[in-house]
């Protein structure tokens, strides 16, 4: 897509109708950096207050994340919006306490955690391999461990065990998801979120490869005509894909641009 545009001039649609436009947002490496822990991540106090001041603007603010619905509603912070998780297999309304899981997804959550169950656990331990339980899936973790080739080569073998149960597998920054073999994605997490609400314009802001189905589900949502237009963000980083930038229709700079950016959208 063409970025000669300036990121106001990107916005416009949006800013200029608030109350028919929707911003969806991702969590890790959009509104949280990127950390070698995952429970360590936070979204700093500036940018809660950016969102919250959105809510208060547009007729929609959501946030889809590849983390369980209810550990991006604690790292983001606002209660008041809905959370799209574990990659589109949860829902978690706002003021809701308990998030929808998709009914097929857990049917298959003794298989994926399984998986892990049966490995050597001093061995996962001795190599550093952190295991984050999400659920429906399971992620291997490796950043910033001493020997990260060692725990790549453990979560490649783990991986390689659960694909051959049948089990889906998805590739991000430092880390292997096993994943239920059930249809999922951000474009769907993105529907979603949109569905009854009636919105023009949608805008989704992301940094990663799974951000580009959102992308996607959006601009399907323009060609079935049940969106006037949508404005998709690249959030550029060293680790980002280039397809990324290739597909959206603006790119910001990492945390200073994602905040430019929320900056704009609040205080139009």
């Amino acid at each position: 897509m063409g970025t000669e545009r300036t990121l106001e001039e990107v916005l416009a649609p949006v800013i200029t109708d608030p109350g028919r436009s929707a911003v969806l947002l991702d969590v890790d490496g959009t509104l949280a950096p990127i950390v070698r822990d995952p429970e360590d991540a936070n979204v700093s106090e500036l940018f809660r207050r950016l969102v919250v001041d959105c809510t208060n603007r547009y007729g929609l603010v959501g946030c889809v994340s590849g983390r369980q619905a209810s550990e991006a509603r604690r790292i983001v912070g606002i209660g008041s919006i809905p959370y799209a998780g574990n990659h589109g297999l949860e829902l978690l309304m706002r003021g809701s306490s308990e998030a929808q899981v998709n009914p097929e997804a857990e049917r298959w959550m003794g298989q994926v955690h399984g998986v892990i169950e049966r490995q050597d656990q001093d061995e996962i331990h001795r190599v550093g391999l952190r295991i984050e339980d999400k659920g429906t899936i399971v992620g291997l973790h490796w950043r910033g461990v001493e020997d990260e080739e060692a725990a790549r080569g453990l979560a490649e073998r783990i991986a390689g065990q659960a694909s051959d149960e049948g089990l889906h597998l998805h590739r991000g920054r430092s880390v292997i998801e096993i994943r239920p073999p059930v249809t999922a994605g951000k474009d769907g997490a993105v529907r979603a979120l949109l569905d009854g609400v009636g919105a023009a314009w949608a805008l989704y802001a992301g940094d990663d490869r799974t951000d580009l189905d959102a992308f996607a589900g959006l601009r399907g949502l323009v060609s079935e005509g049940l969106l006037e237009g949508a404005v998709c963000v690249a959030v550029h980083s060293d680790e980002a894909p280039p397809e990324l930038t290739e597909r959206a229709d603006v790119t910001v700079d990492g945390e200073e641009g994602v905040r430019e950016l929320l900056t704009l959208l609040a205080r139009a």
